[in-house]
């Protein structure tokens, strides 16, 4: 028996680098307190004191929930090494520690489906949907938890941010949501499907987001192999709002920016509220012009929370512009990002002062029937969607077609300095987006805008 724990363990190291195997030992060191010495007969063997879930939460502290260390725990012990279908010790053995460390960080799809099966406190062969979807709350919980434990949220702050277990709650039910046989699935009760290793593993594959969140837990929770940089662009560094109440939570956060172009991923700055700037269409367009990709999000009257990802600068347009990687989302009180349906390109709209087409910002759909429309009427738009948006496959997001809105914010994503420095290109011409804006909206036109040299316009679109 002890050749084949000794070979497994071999085994499961051998997915470390050198380096990292001698952290891993390292922390099972840290965490059990040493070496234990046996005697057998005349000789004297050193071995690994295994782990308690004392000792576990000693060393974790509050570093995770206790109720996330009681899941690891449970998914090491419930390792069996020797294939005996045993009952599970109340410790954990190097081994084991090793496995759920390799299966978590390294594994398959397959090693991660098993790991999760023995977290879930239940036998494997009860194991429900319900289960999952409690398992999945705790996860991201535990995700936010240990990033606002080690000061790594990026300068966004859990209470200045909407409500965070909603938010917990809505991401946990858009990620289950993807956990089914069949479309006969969605008619059932399906906290009580039967769930087995294949259809966990048909859900990892389907939603990635949970591999990544046990990466988080583990590696920001043992602080082990943190050196890695995939959790780089896990969560995108806050400029100028953080001590800013924004519609976004946490765990919305998260969501959203795992949906942008990787590029984007790494900063997010607040360029426009209504709370701050107040509810005025000119100071709105002169905050978001020629500004670089942004987010756009939008609380309605009736406490409906969504908005649009624009994967363009804007500009004022008698026409559509952007591209596919656009797309519009809400977040409560569902959380769901919609892209590119294929059916046409109204990816971005931008407009004012003019008398023959719609004045104001949308997303989606056609001229008077957009996915998401902000109207020049500043406060007032609108979400048609029946059935669906044809440019996003979106349903209605707002709680009533025609709304009003109560807080409108923008967010700048990606490389802020780069998008500003594009924006001080501009000429004297271009000094004051905000008077441009009213100009227009009062019917006037500059008469210096033939003056300008065709190459600045071109420069500007690229």
């Amino acid at each position: 028996m002890g050749n084949k724990q000794a070979n497994c363990r071999h085994n499961y190291f051998s997915q470390f680098l050198p380096e990292e195997q001698a952290e891993i030992d390292g922390l099972f060191a840290a965490i059990s307190g040493g070496l234990e010495t046996l005697s057998c007969g005349k000789s004297r063997k050193s071995l690994p004191i295994p782990i308690s879930l004392e000792m576990l939460k000693a060393y974790l502290g509050d570093a995770l929930p206790e109720k996330m260390t009681v899941r690891l725990y449970d998914g090491m012990r419930n390792i069996d090494l020797v294939g005996t279908n045993m009952c599970p010790a109340d410790y954990v053995t190097k081994e084991q520690f090793v496995i759920l460390m390799s299966n978590l960080l390294k594994g398959s799809i397959g090693e991660k489906s098993n790991i999760i099966m023995k977290m879930l406190h239940v036998p494997v062969e009860n194991v429900k949907a319900s289960h999952i979807r409690q398992f999945t709350e705790d996860l991201i919980t535990s995700v936010v938890h240990v990033l606002d434990y080690r000061n790594e949220l990026k300068g966004w702050n859990v209470k200045k941010t909407q409500d965070f277990s909603s938010g917990v709650k809505e991401l946990a039910i858009q990620l289950f949501s993807a956990l089914k046989r069949g479309p006969s699935d969605e008619e059932t009760d399906k906290d009580n499907l039967c769930c087995d290793n294949s259809l966990i593993e048909d859900w990892l594959l389907k939603v990635p987001q949970i591999s990544t969140f046990l990466n988080v837990v583990i590696r920001r929770g043992f602080l082990v192999l943190h050196s890695h940089t995939e959790l780089a662009n896990f969560i995108p560094e806050c400029k100028d709002g953080k001590e800013f109440m924004s519609l976004f939570n946490i765990p919305a956060i998260i969501y959203i920016n795992s949906h942008l172009p990787i590029k984007l991923q790494y900063t997010w700055k607040r360029i426009f509220s209504s709370q701050i700037h107040g509810c005025n269409f000119a100071k709105f367009c002169g905050n978001i012009i020629d500004k670089g990709p942004c987010l756009l999000v939008v609380k309605d009257r009736d406490g409906h929370v969504f908005g649009g990802f624009s994967s363009h600068s804007w500009a004022v347009k008698g026409q559509f512009q952007g591209d596919s990687r656009s797309f519009l989302f809400t977040i409560s009180p569902n959380i769901a990002v919609y892209t590119y349906s294929g059916y046409n390109d109204h990816y971005m709209y931008l407009n004012h002062g003019q008398q023959t087409i719609p004045n104001g910002l949308g997303m989606g759909g056609q001229f008077d029937y957009f996915g998401l429309w902000i109207d020049y009427d500043f406060g007032k738009g609108h979400s048609k969607a029946k059935p669906r948006c044809s440019t996003y496959n979106s349903p209605q997001l707002s709680a009533k077609e025609n709304f009003e809105f109560d807080i409108l914010e923008v967010w700048a994503v990606g490389d802020i300095c780069a998008n500003e420095k594009s924006s001080n290109k501009k000429t004297v011409l271009d000094s004051n987006i905000e008077a441009h804006c009213l100009l227009e909206m009062v019917g006037k036109s500059r008469f210096s805008d033939g003056l300008r040299d065709p190459c600045d316009d071109e420069e500007t679109d690229e």
